[in-house]
């Protein structure tokens, strides 16, 4: 890379660009969860289902973990670009890239010590919690390969190279569709060959993008602990209030799987296919943070803070856009998808019922995304930590809790939709406000 490649050129043009090559990795990896799935169900257990759906809400504490310690190792890095400084932009992926590993794998430890004990507070019982158990004592020991590809990822989305950023998930996903329909039925290990599967992707993903990141873009460099300690505060300042901001939402979920787990195994099944089929629609959504944070970042380092703010508004524009369409779609797919990932009455009136009625709201949490990643990039993550605590324990369980009380399961998925709608809107204004004020207050330097 010649130098910071956000600077200049259409702000619309580069959220495009990056969401797009993003996304598509995205849609890989979330397309395979969705086809996990189904082979799941392939099985007739909906124990088998709702095992996953508990499995998975602990595993995205892990993944939300994960995420909170790669926007520091983005941030960092693309800042550093901005004000074109490589030597520094390498010596913080590195001392990022010690500092996610040693972090992670402290806390994977941990909940593989406190597992059973952790998913019955979920609310897993009987066979469901074996099976469980299966699924993520494979799972859990490699979480650390999957938060080094993520952050791998993000330094190379940090210095503009989206497209291979892509291809290590695309290879990802690829290994792992391949291997789950071998690990599945062919060598009959059912839910625990799903789980090799995953682990046997997050390898490739470690190796391809860290070949391409220390071989050809050669950011990373040689540090020593020393080096690593003395960056521990650069590091911590974004990566503390990130990973707060990003456990906030499986905080959440956990809290709402529980208060669904009192409706049975169905309707945590429900959830379960709700919780594959969402990221999957909404990829791109998820992407669309994901591209802002560099775009931010080097405008943010070279004091460009007009671009700062069109990126907002652009990126913003695309979320509302991009969720409409993809209701529209899953409008039109809703019979076959209750066909084929439901088991039971009751979690197919679920699922229609969310299909129906609150996959719009989604558009609520990508402005809150959108707002997360200027936080992040602009030094102010306490913010994004303030508004995903308060959309959680302010909007999304209190509000949920009530409507599970009034309408039962269809009244929680009801609060929950609507307890996260307000705090979008709160925090992509809070956002645009910040953007103001620093433009108001440091003019461009002369790079």
């Amino acid at each position: 890379m010649s130098g910071p490649v956000f600077l200049s050129g259409s702000t619309m043009r580069h959220v495009l660009v990056m969401t797009g090559t993003s996304s598509v990795g995205l849609i890989a990896m979330f397309t395979v969860d969705v086809v996990d799935m189904f082979f799941l169900t392939l099985l007739g257990e909906q124990r088998l289902v709702a095992a996953v759906g508990f499995a998975g809400a602990l595993l995205f504490f892990l993944l939300s973990l994960g995420i909170g310690l790669q926007i520091a190792l983005g941030a960092l890095v693309a800042r550093a670009e901005g004000n074109r400084d490589r030597p520094l932009a390498g010596r913080y992926c590195s001392s990022v890239l010690w500092f996610n590993a040693l972090s992670v794998g402290l806390v994977a430890a941990f909940v593989w010590i406190q597992l059973p004990e952790l998913l019955q507070l979920l609310g897993a019982s009987g066979d469901t919690l074996n099976y469980a158990l299966a699924y993520s004592r494979i799972q859990i020991p490699a979480v650390p390969l999957l938060v080094l590809g993520m952050s791998l990822s993000a330094g190379l989305r940090a210095v503009g190279d989206a497209r291979h950023s892509m291809y290590a998930t695309l290879a990802g996903a690829g290994t792992n569709a391949l291997l789950d329909p071998i690990l599945i039925f062919y060598f009959g290990l059912g839910i625990e060959g799903a789980a090799w599967a995953s682990v046997a992707s997050r390898v490739v993903v470690v190796a391809y993008a860290g070949y391409v990141l220390f071989a050809r873009h050669r950011l990373a460099t040689r540090v020593s602990p020393r080096m690593v300690m003395s960056d521990a505060p650069a590091i911590m300042v974004i990566a503390i209030p990130a990973v707060l901001t990003n456990l906030a939402t499986p905080l959440g979920n956990s809290l709402v799987l529980r208060m669904m787990s009192q409706f049975g195994d169905s309707a945590v099944a429900a959830s379960a296919v709700m919780g594959r089929l969402a990221p999957l629609a909404f990829a791109v959504v998820f992407a669309v943070s994901g591209a802002v944070g560099p775009i931010v970042g080097q405008n943010a380092g070279a004091r460009r803070y007009d671009r700062v703010r069109q990126t907002l508004l652009d990126a913003s524009k695309f979320v509302v856009a991009y969720v409409a369409v993809a209701w529209l779609i899953l409008w039109l797919a809703q019979d076959f998808l209750v066909a084929k990932f439901t088991v039971s009455a009751l979690a197919a009136d679920l699922l229609r019922f969310y299909i129906y009625f609150l996959v719009g709201a989604f558009a609520f949490n990508g402005l809150l995304f959108v707002a997360n990643a200027s936080f992040n990039n602009l030094g102010r993550a306490y913010l994004a930590t303030l508004f995903n605590y308060a959309k959680v324990f302010l909007g999304v369980v209190p509000a949920a809790y009530l409507g599970a009380s009034l309408y039962g399961a269809r009244g929680l998925m009801i609060g929950e939709a609507l307890g996260a709608s307000l705090f979008g809107v709160l925090g992509l204004f809070s956002a645009l406000a910040l953007v103001r004020r620093l433009q108001r207050d440091y003019p461009p330097l002369n790079l």
